[in-house]
Formats: C-alpha cells, sequence, structure tokens
C-alpha cells in the first residue's frame, strides 16, 4: 500500500514539475508580447512598423477563416516531404561514410564543399532544372535536411565506445547484429540530435524556397504581406512558421524519449 502511495505522489510531483516547466517557457514570449502591446499603444513604436499583438491576433484570426490553412498544409507537405527524403539519404550516407574510413576518403571533400553553399544558391539552379513546381522546392529542403543528419550521424558512429565494438566481435557478432545491437543504440542520441536540426533547417529551405517561386505556402503569405507593405500579415506568417516548427520539433524530442528512455543523463 505504502509503495502504491508513493508511486502515486512521484507521479504527481513529476506531472507538476512538467506544467511547471511549461509555463516558464511561457513567461518570456508573454512578457516581451505585453511589452510590444503598451509600446505601441503609448506611441513608442509605430504601427505601421511593428503592429500591435493584439492587432496580429486580429489578423490571424481573419486569415484561420480564409487560406490559411491551404498554406500551412502546402508548406507541411513540402516541409515533411524533403524533410524525409534528405534525412533517410543522409543516414544512408551517414552509415557508410561512418563505418568506412575508404568511402569517407571518397565523399567527405565533396560533401564538406557542398555544404558551404548557401541555400540561395541552389535555388536558380533547381528551377532551371526542375521548373516552379513543387519538385524544386521539395528538392531545396531535402538539401537542407541532409547535411545536419548527415554530420550527426556520422558523428555519432564515429563516437561508439571502441569497447562496445569489441564486446560485439568477441561474440562474433554479424555486421547486421554489430548495426542493430551495437552501433544503432550507441548512436541515437547523435542520431536524434541531427533529424532535429535537419527538421529547423527544412522549416529555414522552405521560406528560402517559397519567397521565390510559390503560389500558396507561409513563404508566398510573407512575400504577399511584404508587397502589400502588411506587416501584420508577415508577423502573422512568422508566428505560424514558430508554432509549426516548435510542434514538430515536439514530435521528434517525443520521439527521442520514448527510445532513449534507457538513458540516465544530467538533467541539470
Amino acid at each position: 500500500m505504502k509503495e502504491e502511495i508513493t508511486v502515486a505522489q512521484t507521479l504527481v510531483t513529476r506531472t507538476r514539475g512538467k506544467w511547471r516547466s511549461r509555463l516558464k517557457g511561457l513567461a518570456v514570449p508573454v512578457a516581451v508580447l505585453l511589452m510590444l502591446e503598451i509600446a505601441v499603444r503609448i506611441g513608442w513604436v509605430q504601427s505601421y512598423q511593428m503592429p500591435a499583438p493584439s492587432e496580429i491576433a486580429t489578423t490571424l484570426t481573419d486569415l484561420a477563416d480564409g487560406a490559411l490553412w491551404k498554406h500551412i498544409g502546402a508548406s507541411l507537405t513540402r516541409v515533411l516531404s524533403g524533410f524525409l527524403i534528405g534525412a533517410a539519404v543522409a543516414l544512408v550516407f551517414a552509415a557508410w561514410v561512418g563505418l568506412s574510413r575508404e568511402a569517407e576518403a571518397y565523399l567527405e571533400p565533396t560533401f564538406a564543399g557542398l555544404r558551404s553553399i548557401p541555400s540561395l544558391a541552389w535555388v536558380p539552379l533547381l528551377l532551371l532544372w526542375l521548373g516552379i513546381g513543387e519538385t524544386s522546392k521539395v528538392v531545396l529542403i531535402a538539401i537542407g535536411a541532409f547535411f545536419p543528419v548527415y554530420l550527426n550521424g556520422v558523428a555519432a558512429i564515429r563516437s561508439v565506445d571502441r569497447k562496445l565494438v569489441e564486446v560485439g566481435q568477441m561474440y562474433r557478432f554479424s555486421p547486421r547484429q554489430m548495426i542493430v545491437h551495437v552501433f544503432l543504440p550507441a548512436a541515437l542520441p547523435g542520431l536524434f540530435t541531427g533529424l532535429r536540426s535537419g527538421l529547423s533547417l527544412s522549416w529555414m529551405f522552405l521560406v528560402a524556397a517559397e519567397l521565390i517561386a510559390a503560389t500558396k505556402g507561409l513563404g508566398y503569405l510573407l512575400s504577399d504581406g511584404r508587397e502589400t507593405s502588411r506587416p501584420d500579415i508577415v508577423l502573422a506568417a512568422i508566428i505560424v512558421l514558430a508554432v509549426l516548427g516548435k510542434l514538430t520539433d515536439g514530435v521528434l524530442a517525443m520521439l527521442e524519449r520514448r527510445f532513449l528512455s534507457w538513458r540516465d543523463t544530467f538533467k541539470g
């Protein structure tokens, strides 16, 4: 009975701790919004440059009754498609390079040069090759997702403890068993770091793609707000991008906690 009470108390304490942490995370945004609202209302900031948060909220409500969901759907589809393609290709190359010095000698110099190319530099070439349709946008996003996943994947594999590999060799693990039972569990934390970084870059590359060649999407909404001199629309689109980025990262963070629940790491 005492054990059941102790477990229940522990669960309640953890739940309270999570909610307190979430409320603390809202403190800074809420404080900034309040200060902006006050600054605009008393005239310290001109509304044509920085609309009041209440005005942005009204714009968001109006957009939600109209085409906002179409723009969100288009952007989400592009980001998820590009991220999945880029991450999948990156994981294949990361495993190849991470497990083979020979592959690293052939591939790493090329990848090192390619990852230094700015995102916007790819846009004209992709438009020439693939046109202004969805393919060019998805490929650009895939390029953005590729490099952080690849780099973190290689680093995660190379950081696997040599003693673990030697234990696997001592037990005569096959290559498949070595990957599944040694390399994958040990490299998983680094792989999740790469996936989360790749997802955040996917959102950045999405905006680059949609600002230049799109008729729908949140990047297009940003461009439309700029062309019509509507900073409230621009800021509304930025807020939606931030919320979507946080939500998608939260999904990966949840999966990370699920698959890495065995870790006993420092929590701060």
